[in-house]
This record gives structure tokens, sequence and C-alpha cells, in this order.
């Protein structure tokens, strides 16, 4: 599935939550009728669970999904669906630690989800809201204690969709999933890049792209000494710039043609 998230409101996050954020959930309600029943009609959706595991039902009655939990199926919205329905319906204080394959006829999270509620991502310093009220045991505490030395510092910034500042070492970057296709979007980069527009400001530059989930996301390496807020002008200004190349249709000059290539030279496919 090239595009598995296409369809669910936010698309762009649910592509940054299963390939770029460290720690960050998101709250998602079934649609009317199509929670299993007795089953609760809300959950939450997360980078990373304990152990990576596909689900979790809290005991305080929580149901949670990761996103990161790995794709069988080459459809990561019907592989999530799955883990849905399976924490849902799991006993409270058990996780789910495999699921069964999909096939032709499993739902999708299209299927399963109200689309008409935004996905509202909160992006956390470590992964303590694992923990809830209940106390995991000394492998949950082991993979807890691992997961958060390894998190990175992120900070979502406002100027524009899916757009989040990290700090990684001693360098920072800016990471933006675009929502646009992405044979698209590259052209309009191409555009930016062969004028000299792709950066964010002075000490900025664009690296390259991730391709991920039929998306393009490309990365900027920024200022070491500055933070997230202080390229919210930079990138709304960009934006504006990226949205009048999107829109051109003359055919790509022959300049404009060499940046794409190198900007195809320097895309990296996530799963």
């Amino acid at each position: 599935m090239r595009r598995p998230f296409e369809g669910l409101p936010g698309e762009t996050d649910w592509v940054a939550m299963r390939e770029i954020l460290p720690a960050a959930t998101a709250s998602v309600s079934f649609a009317p009728g199509k929670a299993p029943d007795g089953a609760a009609t809300e959950a939450t959706v997360a980078t990373v669970l304990p152990l990576a595991w596909p689900g979790l039902h809290r005991a305080d009655g929580t149901v949670f999904v990761g996103t990161q939990s790995g794709s069988m199926s080459g459809d990561a919205s019907r592989d999530l669906a799955i883990a849905l329905l399976a924490a849902a319906t799991a006993e409270t204080g058990t996780p789910v630690v495999s699921t069964p394959p999909a096939t032709a006829d499993s739902p999708r999270l299209q299927d399963l989800l109200d689309l008409s509620a935004p996905l509202e991502v909160t992006i956390h310093d470590g992964f303590d809201f694992w923990v809830g009220e209940t106390e995991l045991d000394d492998e949950g505490k082991a993979s807890l204690e691992r997961a958060n030395e390894s998190v990175i510092p992120t900070t979502k910034l406002a100027a524009a969709d899916s757009a989040y500042w990290c700090r990684i070492g001693e360098r920072t970057h800016l990471r933006l999933v675009l929502p646009d296709d992405e044979d698209l979007a590259t052209d309009a980069l191409a555009r930016l890049h062969a004028a000299g527009d792709s950066g964010l400001g002075d000490d900025t530059r664009l690296l390259g792209a991730f391709r991920a989930s039929g998306l393009l996301v490309p990365v900027w390496d920024l200022h070491p000494d500055r933070s997230g807020p202080d390229y919210e002008d930079a990138l709304a200004a960009f934006m504006s710039r990226y949205a009048a190349a999107l829109a051109s249709t003359e055919s790509l000059t022959a300049e404009q043609r060499r940046a794409r290539s190198g900007l195809l030279s320097r895309q990296v496919t996530l799963r």
C-alpha cells in the first residue's frame, strides 16, 4: 500500500508517528458501531510500547496501539487496525505481544475510526506514559529505562502541519512531512533548490529527504544553538514558497532537473 494512511485525518502525523517521532501519543475513537462489543470506544496511539508490543490494554482500562511495532502485510493501516482490535478486546492489564496475519477481509483504520475527529499529537520527553498507575515487571522496567535513554528531544512547530524540530547529539534538524504526492513534492523542492530558496534562513541547508508511506519528509540541518520556535517564521515563509512551486505547471528547466536528480540521490526510503 503506497499511502496506507491516506483518507485518515492527519495523514502526515500518522506517518510522523510511525516513522520519525520518538515518544508521542494521540487519541483516536472508534466510529459508531465499530468498537467490539463491550470494548472501550477510545484508544491511545503511541509511537512505541514496551518491548515493541503491537498493543496494550492497561490495568486502568486504557487501550494502546504501537505504530512502530512493524508491518507484516505491507499495509500499515491494516496491521494497526488488527492491533487496535486485539488491544481493545484483550483482558485489562495484559499486552498484545503478537497479532494474527492480515487477510483481504481484515479491516483498515479507515474502516474503524471516527474520521471526523482530528489527530492531535502530543510529544513526550520519555515513555513514562507506558506505566499509568500500574507497575511494569522487571523486563518492562528495563525496556522503559532503555527507551527513555534513547529519546531524541523533539518539538512540534506550529507554522506547518507535521513539522518537528529535533536535537541529535550536537546537531539540530527540522523534519517536515509534506502532504502531497512524493513525486510532485520532489519537483516543487527541485524548483526551490535550483533557485536557492530551499533553506530556512542563514546557517541552514536542506540535507535530503525520507520517503515514508508514500509521502516525502525533507530534512534540514539547522543552527545548533537555536531552538524549534526560532524557525517558525522561516518555516512559514518556506511553506508559502513551496505552495507556489507546487502549483507551477511549467516543465522543469535543465537546472531544476539537475537539482531534482541531486535531491533524489539524497532520498532514503523508510520501510
